[in-house]
């Protein structure tokens, strides 16, 4: 493909390459580059791309794209931003995939990874749509699974991705849309059919700084579509609202607008409710426990209204669907009188949803077995402490993903939240340790509530992952004292 045909709608600055040039492939990662391919400079925030450009010319780079003037005798491409330069290139070179394919895009601090696993699994039966899926756990090309390292892929492979699914025959593609890949462009260049917003809570402010920019970012997804989902119980719904150019479909547990439910029930095998849309309702019953999974469903529910889906159809879907690895996940403790949950909440608002919910049907105590990541938002760890503490009969406070922090260290900034009277609490740095000590306390109807790592079969412990699966914890010591008592 020629230079020109790759610079389409990029808004350039100044060139000085020779814009009838060949180029073979495009690379943001010097390590990759290959004869007669473009570079891209992107200036992150652990190294800046153009430190690389001379790695890059002498691989074999023909061209480099960079938002800074190089010195020397390159042959440059200067644009105004190079992380959209990167997204448009990438939409350039794969012949805009995403244009074929219905585009879905999930924002919001909770609820995204399953929100979208559930709407995969509805567009599949109702449809019968090969869907591709981009999200937290895992991409998907129909039901081939493809390791993933963060929520949305860098803007050039996520293109790539997008042509995988095209060629697949993907007529869907359903995808967690992270404020990360909003404010760095990753979706640059990629139109959405339908956005929705499932709620706002604190996290990611390491990067954002404030609540505000941090909604901001999210808000900007619904200038980037042709419909909208938005659950107006959040309290930061207005703002998302005033950004929707757009057809909107609201969604309410607590009031009677848009799409809302009535006659909940919230049981240990599942919720019920009745989706109103207008004159139009249906039963809808689940069989993954918690408020918040009424509040996923509505907004796949409304999702598939937008996309001329019954509800009565949704609703006879959403009945066989299965749960999200990670996701109060019930993990087999045969013999014993208490239950084990797991679950991935690992932001306050994540927290307080999956221990208020068990709360709803726990006959005995609640033990709550629960940390904070390192190198992360350091704000979030005294609320959590809070909420964690409050809603547990017994809280187990310990490690989650230290990365490069001091474990005790994260620990004591959780303890600053934490307030006597609330409830009963102790320190168990060592994670493992904890889950076993959990077991070994818990006694009958008592439900124990392993929070924060979810499908993680890793812990982050100075910059080293090593191998924690908590199913295998929990199998594992329960084996154990099986032995023990012959």
């Amino acid at each position: 493909m020629k230079l020109k045909e790759l610079l389409k709608d990029i808004p350039v600055l100044e060139c000085t390459a020779d814009p009838e040039l060949e180029i073979s492939d495009v690379h943001y990662d010097s390590r990759k580059v290959t004869e007669g391919s473009l570079f891209v400079a992107v200036a992150g925030f652990a190294s800046d791309g153009n430190r690389f450009i001379p790695m890059a010319l002498g691989k074999g780079a023909v061209a480099v794209v960079t938002a800074k003037k190089p010195e020397g005798a390159v042959p440059y491409v200067l644009v105004e931003s190079d992380r959209l330069a990167l997204a448009l290139l990438g939409c350039n070179f794969y012949g805009h995939p995403a244009k074929a394919m219905t585009m879905i895009g999930v924002t919001g601090t909770n609820g995204k990874t399953s929100t979208t696993l559930l709407l995969k699994q509805v567009l599949e039966k109702v449809l019968g749509a090969k869907v591709g899926l981009i999200g937290t756990m895992a991409n998907m090309v129909g039901d081939e699974e493809i390791p993933t390292e963060r929520t949305t892929p860098e803007s050039f492979d996520l293109q790539a991705l997008f042509g995988r699914m095209r060629t697949a025959g993907c007529t869907h593609v359903v995808m967690e849309v992270s404020s990360h890949a909003i404010t760095l462009e990753r979706i640059g260049g990629t139109h959405f059919d339908i956005a929705a917003f499932t709620n706002l809570t604190e996290d990611h402010l390491d990067f954002h700084k404030t609540m505000d920019a941090y909604c901001d970012a999210k808000a900007e997804l619904f200038r980037r579509c042709e419909k909208a989902v938005i659950n107006v119980d959040d309290s930061y719904s207005p703002r998302i609202l005033d950004a929707a150019a757009c057809p909107v479909l609201t969604t309410s547990v607590t009031a009677e607008t848009g799409l809302h439910a009535k006659n909940l029930e919230l049981l240990s095998e599942g919720i019920s409710f009745t989706a109103v849309c207008g004159d139009e309702s249906a039963e809808v019953h689940l069989p993954i426990p918690g408020k918040f999974t009424v509040y996923n469903a509505l907004t796949v529910m409304g999702i598939a209204k937008q996309l001329g889906i019954s509800l009565s159809d949704c609703a006879e879907a959403l009945k066989t669907v299965h749960g999200v690895k990670g996701r109060v996940e019930v993990v087999p403790t045969p013999g014993t009188p208490y239950s084990v949950l797991i679950d991935y909440a690992h932001t306050p608002d994540g927290l307080e949803n999956v221990l208020s919910s068990v709360k709803d049907f726990c006959k005995g105590r609640l033990i709550g077995v629960f940390g904070c990541g390192g190198d992360r938002d350091p704000m979030k760890r005294p609320i959590m402490g809070e909420i964690g503490v409050r809603l547990s009969d017994l809280a187990i406070i310990t490690s989650d993903n230290p990365r490069t922090e001091n474990p005790m260290a994260i620990i004591e900034d959780i303890l600053k939240g934490v307030k006597q009277e609330y409830g009963e609490y102790i320190v168990m740095e060592d994670r493992r340790a904890a889950i076993r000590y959990a077991m070994d306390i818990a006694k009958k109807d008592d439900i124990i509530v392993l929070a924060g790592k979810g499908h993680e079969t890793y812990q982050e412990i100075n910059g080293v992952k090593y191998h924690l699966d908590e199913r295998e914890e929990v199998a594992a010591h329960l084996q154990e004292l099986r032995n023990q008592n012959g």
